[in-house]
Formats: structure tokens, sequence, C-alpha cells
């Protein structure tokens, strides 16, 4: 029973994973505005499904939703006739995402607001189909729901914590079930979301914030939905002083941001050695100032530029004002992709971290003094295929920031073509192995992310080996559309 189980689990998963544009299976179901909730309910009957959407009178921009539970809640048992109105008992102002919104993510936007239902809508806002909590939680044998929704009634951080020690628990169950790297590692960079943005709400009732835009990004790996069991935690914010002093709405931000990181401390998610967090001023800024960063780092290039740019340039809006950050990253593409120079010391700088792949041993040691005969499966393992990933997307304008998204959405410009998925699967593989070295780990655990291969059975250092030869390969490439 238990290989069945465990194909079932990998199953799941991937489902989850996958955009919500793939997970639906028919044509939404609509009345216009001026139906009756008796005319409703009556085609919610012949149709057998539990909601109905309130569109306009082509059936395409949807206006509302009327669900079972507002049957309930506001026709019967206030005693109202069912030749109401629907626009009078709908629930308005649906939330709406993208069909290229994965599963997660959904997950992720239910669990902050508390919804039962998603629609799918098109880039023009037309109408594609609808999403319940019961499509995407599927999960529930494993505990995703529990923990989605003890993160979303936690009151105080002693709630928080223990959601912290629930993810890190069910993490490793599922690790133990078999399931993938990259479904595990997106869930539990969906479920850290989820726990930060808890602290983040409940920190913002603590302080009288400025009333004005701004956005709480993820940075580093959880920027990428890549973080594994032992991480700290990389963010910042941008905000648009639409025209108020710069430096006196920093000033008030950076006690909130501040204490949102210590939560996040507490939380285990430990504080950034770099100070790469929104709590420091020099991460708190404005829209312009981030471009002037960026644009800084862009034009001038020296290594500290480029340590940051691997970093930086992996934000992705957590809270808050998101198009703050869908500008930003617009403009970073834009820039980015015409400076030559800089991609070119980009890759020069990747190149620097080379697999760990010997002449004549299978691997190469960096002869460290505290964990000798060991692999950094985060620094010469992930990093080569994070970093070049990186390099694709920024010159090719591929918007996403995950390594296996980037890698696909460059795959034409590269002309690497079914060699991606063979790159995608090695860089995955050393994602697995961390994550089981990790396991059993504290969080900021110095070796969390060093192996001995000596240590792995045959088949894994074999696997191993290639997967490395994938992560040659892509710096191969770099190396030739860079002539170095």
């Amino acid at each position: 029973m238990e290989e069945p189980l465990r194909q079932t689990a990998k199953n799941d998963y991937q489902a989850m994973y996958s955009p919500l544009g793939s997970l639906i299976r028919r044509q939404p179901v609509t009345v216009p505005l001026d139906a009756t909730v008796r005319q409703a309910i009556r085609i919610m009957d012949e149709k057998r499904i539990g909601s109905i959407i309130v569109a306009d009178a082509d059936g395409r921009l949807p206006l509302g939703i009327f669900t079972l539970r507002d049957l309930l809640h506001r026709v019967a048992l206030p005693g109202c006739t069912l030749d109401l109105p629907i626009a009078s008992v709908m629930t308005a102002g649906v939330i709406t995402v993208k069909p290229q919104t994965t599963a997660y993510q959904a997950a992720l936007i239910m669990g902050r607001r508390g919804l039962r239902h998603l629609l799918v809508v098109d880039e023009d806002g037309n109408l594609i189909g609808i999403v319940s909590q019961n499509d995407l939680f599927a999960l529930q044998r494993t505990g995703v729901n529990d923990v989605t929704g003890n993160i979303r009634e936690a009151r105080d951080l002693a709630a928080l914590q223990g959601c912290s020690r629930d993810i890190r628990s069910m993490a490793s169950t599922m690790l133990g079930q078999g399931v993938a790297a990259d479904q595990l590692t997106h869930l539990i960079s969906t479920l850290n979301d989820l726990l930060t943005l808890r602290i983040i709400e409940l920190t913002h009732d603590e302080f009288d914030l400025p009333q004005v835009k701004w956005c709480w990004v993820a940075l580093g790996s959880e920027g990428r939905y890549e973080q594994t069991l032992s991480t700290d935690q990389d963010n910042g914010i941008i905000f648009d002083p639409d025209g108020r002093d710069v430096e006196a709405l920093r000033k008030s931000l950076l006690p909130f941001a501040e204490s949102v990181n210590r939560k996040l401390d507490a939380c285990d998610f430990p504080l950034c050695k770099g100070g790469i967090m929104a709590g420091n001023p020099e991460w708190c800024l404005s829209l312009d100032e981030w471009r002037a960063r960026f644009a800084k780092w862009i034009q001038s290039p020296e290594p500290k530029a480029l340590l940051n740019a691997s970093i930086f340039f992996d934000f992705r809006p957590l809270y808050g004002d998101e198009e703050l950050s869908h500008e930003l990253r617009d403009w970073l593409l834009g820039t980015a992709g015409k400076a030559t120079l800089f991609l070119r010391l980009m890759t020069e700088n990747a190149l620097q971290c080379q697999p760990p792949l010997g002449l004549i041993r299978d691997f190469t040691y960096d002869n460290n003094k505290d964990f000798p005969h060991t692999i950094d499966l985060k620094m010469y393992g992930s990093r080569p295929f994070v970093d070049a990933a990186r390099i694709f997307s920024l010159a090719n304008g591929v918007a996403m920031t995950g390594t296996a998204q980037r890698l696909r959405g460059a795959a034409e410009a590269t002309n690497l073509g079914a060699d991606i998925e063979a790159m995608i699967d090695g860089f995955y593989f050393i994602q697995q192995l961390r994550l089981r070295h990790q396991q059993d780990l504290a969080a900021d655990d110095a070796g969390a992310n060093r192996i001995n291969p000596d240590e792995l059975n045959e088949l894994d250092r074999l696997i191993l080996k290639e997967a490395f030869k994938q992560a040659r390969k892509l710096q191969d490439k770099l190396r030739l559309d860079y002539r170095l």
C-alpha cells in the first residue's frame, strides 16, 4: 500500500503546482444581473453546482457570485422572497486571478482572505472559469488545509510559532512520503508566505502606518518559491511617497518592518546576517529609489553589485500594493535586457562557482575545515542553476522568478530545447538531497547544505554526478553566449 499512497501524494502535489487554467474542466455557469434568486437556484439545481456567477449581459464580465451559503444566510434565514433580484444578495467585489496562477498561489489567496471561490479571468478581465476551495484542497489528507486554517486563525506569536513548527513537521512527513522537491519547495514557500502574511497583518494592527501605497517583497529563495527546511529571511519594502517626504515615510515604516523581522526570527526564520531585511533602511525604499539602486548596480557592476543582483533580482510581491512590485519588475526587465556589459559580468561571476566535478575522482571538495570531505549543495549545487536561469531571464525578458520557470521561459531563446527538462531535473535532484539532509537539522545549522557524497548510496552518487553535469552544460551555454 505504501507505493500507491506515495504516488497519490505526488499526483496531488503535481496538480497543486499546475496553473489554474489547466484545472478548469467546464464552462462557467452565469446569470445576468437582473435575474431573480429563484432563477439562479433553479439553474444551480439543474447543473448540480454550489455556486453561480453573476455576470454582465454578455456573460463575460464577472460582477459577483451567489453561493449556497449566500442562499442560507441572505435569503432563507431572513425569510426573504425568492423573487428578489440576485444583485441584492450576491457577493460583489469578487477576487479574480489569471489562468497562469498556480493552484498553490490560489490556495494562498484563499487562505489569506478566507475565501471559498476564486474566479479565473483572462488579461482583458473576461471570465474563464471558477475554482473552489474543494477543488484546491484535495490535499486535506496531508494536513495542508489544517495548517492554513491554523495560520489564518492565529492571534499571537505563540500560535504563529506553533504553525511554523507544523509547517516543518508536515514538510518532513511529505519528504518521507516521496513528494518531489519541486512541489515540496513550492509548498514550503507558499505556507511560509501565508505565515509571513499573518505576521504582517497582526503587526500592521500594532502601528499607525502612513496612508501611502507600499508593498512587502520577498527576496532570494523565497522570491523564487524555492525555500528549503533551512532558510533565513530576505525581504524589503517598496513604497510610493505620492509627493510626500520620502525620509519621513521611511522612518514611519521602519519600526513596523523591524517588528515583522523580529517575529519572523521568533518563528524560525533567522535574521539575515547580511541585513537584507525590510527593517533595514537600506532596503525600505521608494519605487524611484529602488529603480536608482538597480540602475546603479547595472551601470556600475562592481563585485558587491553583482552579489546584490543575485538576491534582489529575485523579488516578488507578498503583501500590499502589488502593482509597485510589478512596475519595478517591468522596468528592470526593460533595463537589464539591454545592459550587455552587466550581463557579461554577471556571467563571469556565475562561472566562478563551478560544479564540483573532478577529472579523476567523481567529486572535488573545497577543503572546509569545519566540514571536511563535504560538498556545499547550495553553493556548488543549486547556485549554478539559479544563477544561469537568472541571467537568461534578464537577457530574454522572462518575468517569472522561479528557476525552473525561468529556464522554460527562456528555452526557445537560448536554443536549449529538450535539454532544459534534464537540467531542471538535475536542479531538483540537488534540492531533494538538500531537503533530505536538512530534515533532522536545526534551521540555522551551519552544515545544513553540506553532504559527504561517500555517505550516499551508489545510485544517488551517480545521479548527483549527472546533475552536476547538467549544471556544467548550463554554464557552457553561458560561456558560449558571452564568449568567455
